[in-house]
């Protein structure tokens, strides 16, 4: 098959690694791929002509303005390489013609296993005695945790990273206690924990994590309200959706002591900040700025997806995904959004 005819897929707000993943799937299935830097707007749509799908990431603005240009330039898939799809309007894709997939799965042991990292690092503060071992500063001061043998940690969302991170918790000793508006009971028994109702949840656990998706009840889920029902001295966890989580309730709560620590890798206002180095230049988001300056906050960009059978599986299924649609064929329904 000739370039020119190849069916080209153009893909958005790209790196390095999105390429090397991409490559080889593309090349079994005769794509032509065009890779873009920039996020996906209204003001650069058009730079999909020619193609007859986009690839599209997290934080790349797929609004009406947007598809009306993508679909007059005759775009007919939009391809999330994520499970998250609140970046899309669905409404207006449909009425255009436009099929919107994602990836429901990849790996979930992937951000199960960054989120019992994230909270092992602060609460262990391996992250402030790394930097002080590199400065020869080997004293110990400021550096005492908790056992989490013992401790009770509260699931918010049982889908299948959820379910892993609850059983990884489980095998640190911890009494996993969880809410879900779709328990998994079998599951639960199984594996030693409870459902509790939220309330119940949030003043019981030593460990609040977060694994919902964002829905329009799920928005600032932790709010002053809900984060006055924890626990005082908790733990905080955020690997799903930002805006879960009010970041100026956390502030708030983190100055007047009442959460021990925050750990975060995703935040509400993440986009023009995540996944770019600002490192020479000032931060503008003052919220975030201020989160910074905690010392028992710690945040990582968004990387809880990032490892090699993640990566793998994300490009397999997406290019799976705009294969079966270019062929005419029918795509799983798990994958199909709107």
């Amino acid at each position: 098959m000739n370039r020119e005819e190849k069916m080209r897929v153009a893909f958005y707000d790209t790196k390095g690694y999105d390429r090397d993943y991409f490559k080889a799937p593309a090349d079994l299935g005769g794509l032509d791929l065009v890779f873009h830097d920039f996020r996906l707007c209204t003001d650069n749509a058009l730079s999909a002509d020619g193609a007859e799908a986009v690839c599209v990431f997290v934080n790349d603005k797929v609004d009406r303005a947007c598809l009306e240009v993508l679909a007059g330039a005759g775009v007919r898939l939009v391809a999330l390489r994520c499970a998250g799809f609140n970046n899309v309007d669905f409404t207006a894709a449909a009425e255009l013609g436009i099929v919107v997939t994602r990836v429901p799965a990849y790996s979930p042991y992937a951000v199960a296993e960054h989120t019992v990292a994230l909270l092992l690092t602060l609460n262990r503060k391996i992250h402030r005695a790394y930097n002080r071992v590199r400065e020869l500063n080997f004293s110990l001061g400021g550096l005492v945790g908790f056992d989490l043998h013992g401790k009770t940690v509260g699931i918010l969302g049982t889908g299948r990273i959820g379910r892993i991170t609850a059983q990884i918790f489980r095998g640190f000793g911890c009494e996993v206690i969880a809410t879900d508006p779709f328990p998994d009971t079998e599951w639960a028994d199984a594996h030693g924990i409870r459902y509790i109702d939220l309330d119940g949840l949030l003043s019981a656990s030593d460990v609040v994590s977060l694994h919902m998706p964002l829905t329009p009840e799920t928005h600032h889920l932790l709010c002053d309200a809900t984060i006055g029902r924890m626990k005082d001295g908790a733990y905080l966890v955020n690997t799903s959706r930002g805006k879960l989580v009010d970041s100026t309730a956390v502030i708030s709560a983190l100055k007047s002591g009442k959460l021990g620590g925050v750990a975060l890798d995703v935040y509400e206002e993440e986009e023009g900040v995540f996944f770019e180095d600002h490192s020479e230049t000032a931060l503008q988001d003052d919220v975030l700025a201020r989160l910074l300056t905690f010392p028992n906050v710690l945040v990582t960009s968004h990387q809880a997806f990032l490892t090699r059978e993640a990566l793998a599986a994300i490009a397999e299924t997406t290019m799976d995904s705009v294969g079966r649609f270019l062929r005419g064929e029918e795509i799983p329904t798990n994958r199909r959004v709107g």
